[in-house]
């Protein structure tokens, strides 16, 4: 199998070293698993012509959207979402699929255990965030979507604009944005944190560093955390699955 990474920048070594173990673990001595720095996705073109053997890629930030006019056809579930983060070459075909909504909503649920939250805040606007957003809706759980500006006409609220019942409403907040990310672990979601409480479940789809800074000033005020982690070991897993498959 051959297969790689592409976004830009890529900052972060997971992928790489988590293929590179399994097909290790496998015995998959033929197989390799390389990062394929894209600033522009215009030049997605010329990596598969330089590249026939490939089976499959991963699609990280920020082509998670950009990739779909570059692919034959959509999985259900990406159609659904708009937004790709897993590629199969197959039968010389580009099939798109969403790997992010099955290792969140498997993580998630897991978390969780037997609370069902009525309602969420998903921070960020990128293509992770609207697999997070179809996971929730999944579960019936309502979402009020968050970034720097708000935006009526897709419903989105800016961080200022949230009020104290809208915190003491939305009990899940989930963090999709790249606030706080390594190399830039300084980096603080704008919530206002005297408004987080115990009664709050904080979900962080970064994973470098460990603990960022939101999920830090959130568990001072007692509330649950967890970090993307566990998300990203299961998605790779699914995408595995897939470009094992034929």
């Amino acid at each position: 199998m051959k297969a790689g990474l592409i976004g830009y920048p890529l900052k972060n070594g997971f992928s790489k070293a988590w293929f590179t173990k399994r097909f290790e673990n496998l015995n998959m001595k033929d197989s390799s698993y390389e990062n394929y720095p894209l600033e522009q996705i215009e030049e997605f073109d010329l990596l598969c012509k330089n590249h026939p053997e490939l089976n499959g890629l991963s699609v990280t930030i920020p082509h998670k959207q950009a990739i779909i006019p570059y692919l034959d056809s959509l999985s259900p579930e990406a159609e659904a979402i708009g937004a790709v983060n897993c590629i199969h070459f197959t039968n010389g075909q580009k099939l798109g699929h969403n790997t992010d909504a099955i290792g969140f909503k498997t993580s998630l649920l897991e978390w969780l255990g037997d609370y069902k939250p009525e309602s969420a805040l998903v921070l960020g606007i990128g293509g992770a965030a609207k697999a997070i957003i179809h996971v929730l809706n999944q579960e019936n759980i309502r979402v009020t979507k968050v970034g720097l500006h708000a935006n009526p006409s897709t419903q989105k609220k800016a961080y200022t604009d949230l009020t104290e019942t809208d915190y003491r409403e939305h009990q899940l907040i989930v963090n999709c944005s790249p606030l706080g990310m390594h190399p830039n672990p300084e980096d603080l979601v704008p919530l206002n944190y005297e408004l987080i409480t115990e009664n709050h479940w904080c979900y962080d789809l970064i994973y470098n560093p460990d603990q960022t800074r939101f999920l830090e000033e959130s568990a001072k005020r007692g509330a649950k955390i967890k970090n993307g982690l566990q998300m990203l070991h299961l998605q790779a897993e699914a995408a595995f699955s897939i470009w094992n498959s034929k």
